[in-house]
């Protein structure tokens, strides 16, 4: 397969082509023909003409690229070797929703040849892959798992809105489910990956790598936000604190904050589900999911506490919340916890609440959240909440937040971005970090 690809006999399909696929399908695109393959015919006009839709890219990595962007999944059959890279989110009651994966491995099936490869990319817990995909792969192939086709797992490892830790430059996981499949897939991916690879075990090693990575730094921040609330009522600042303990070679450089997003927020309870089938509560990552849940409320609460003290009449108040993505500097909204802000507060009567972001996308927040952003923030709010630290937030100061709120004011500055400005007590402002 491998020298096969590298010929340029054979092709290379992508399925789901967001902000995890379309880098893997522009990179191989350089060296080898990509079939570029998504459900949603109005993302693949957008990158027809050179537009990334999750913003991620610019047209300069378009350039070179052998690619043939399709919503025809009969055109999948044209290639040999397939990487399904598509979401896998949870669904209301926190639990994994494989829908994605289960139709994309169904839509491969259905193109599938004897002799073609199908790796899978997106997270999932361990087993997952094997027990059911692969069953789909089958049934909808009437082909053999092994004898017939092969199939690897190689966990994505992208980080929206990270220059510097980009595709090419991170290790590579690779899974076969045999040694000429791991063999075969590693030196695929060698041909893109400058920083190599690495040859797990088995396909659910690498499934079980993936989601502890995530698992692992949801855990971690979940302990800075506990300590964040025990602190909080002891009056000292998070971020001070962790300055100080910063000073020791040996300490792990972890923040509070809202913890959102479709990998540390979601790939837990991939976890935790998982575990659960072998008869095992998860206590401590449960636990960790817990606090970062609560996060939103416990902001918009504060607030609340905030506005009070000062004498505010909270249904009469006019709030901004300057951020609504899952994080800085990228465009993607899903699974924000900022929205948690928003609804807490709504709760509690806040009748009008502006949002701002000069990332999102205003049709996207209210065709998924239901409510409308604003352009830009107005001025007479009583109370600021700087959710998210945007590259545009950075170099704001304590005139630019005067310009924008009644006297007195609530400032609640999630990431502590503002405090050295806010160490000696402003007038007609009240502010708070995490």
């Amino acid at each position: 397969m491998y020298e096969q690809l590298k010929t340029k006999e054979k092709k290379i399909s992508l399925i789901g082509l967001g902000y995890v696929g379309l880098p893997i399908a522009l990179e191989f695109a350089k060296i080898i023909p990509v079939i570029g393959f998504d459900i949603k015919p109005d993302r693949i006009e957008l990158m027809k003409q050179i537009i990334d839709p999750s913003r991620e890219l610019e047209a300069s990595d378009f350039e070179g690229c052998d690619i043939h962007f399709t919503a025809d999944p009969e055109d999948l059959r044209q290639a040999n070797f397939h990487i399904i890279a598509v979401p896998t989110p949870i669904n209301e009651h926190k639990l994994p929703d494989l829908t994605p994966v289960l139709k994309a491995s169904e839509t491969v099936g259905k193109i599938l040849k004897k002799g073609d490869y199908v790796v899978y990319e997106s997270t999932v817990y361990p087993g997952c892959t094997e027990e059911d995909c692969i069953p789909l792969l089958e049934k909808h192939s009437g082909l053999k798992f092994r004898e017939d086709f092969k199939v690897g797992f190689s966990p994505e490892r992208i980080n929206p809105g990270d220059r510097e830790h980009t595709l090419t430059r991170i290790v590579k996981v690779v899974s076969g489910c045999d040694d000429e499949s791991l063999e075969n897939i590693a030196k695929t991916y060698e041909m893109i990956i400058g920083a190599g690879v690495h040859r797990a075990e088995s396909i659910k090693v690498a499934e079980a790598a993936k989601i502890i990575e995530n698992t692992q730094r949801d855990i971690n921040i979940a302990f800075m936000n506990e300590l964040s609330i025990i602190f909080n009522r002891m009056g000292i600042n998070t971020y001070e604190v962790l300055k100080a303990a910063g000073t020791k070679w040996n300490f792990l450089r972890f923040y509070p904050g809202l913890v959102g997003g479709h990998c540390i927020g979601v790939d837990p309870y991939y976890l935790t589900y998982k575990a659960s089938k072998f008869g095992y509560h998860a206590q401590i990552i449960n636990a960790g999911r817990y606090i970062n849940d609560f996060m939103g409320a416990y902001l918009a609460r504060q607030t609340i506490k905030k506005m009070i003290s000062l004498g505010k009449n909270v249904q009469e108040s006019r709030v901004l919340i300057m951020g609504v993505t899952f994080k800085e500097n990228v465009s993607d909204i899903r699974n924000s916890k900022v929205v948690d802000v928003y609804t807490e507060l709504k709760s509690y009567g806040v009748k009008n609440i502006d949002v701002v972001d000069p990332h999102a996308s205003a049709g996207e927040v209210e065709e998924e959240y239901g409510f409308r952003m604003k352009e830009s923030p107005e001025t007479g709010y009583d109370a600021v909440i700087v959710a998210v630290n945007h590259r545009e937030y950075l170099d704001l100061n304590v005139d630019d937040f005067r310009a924008i709120t009644n006297n007195p004011a609530v400032l609640i500055d999630v990431k502590s971005t503002y405090l050295e400005l806010f160490k000696k007590e402003q007038d007609g402002i009240c502010y708070w970090g995490l």
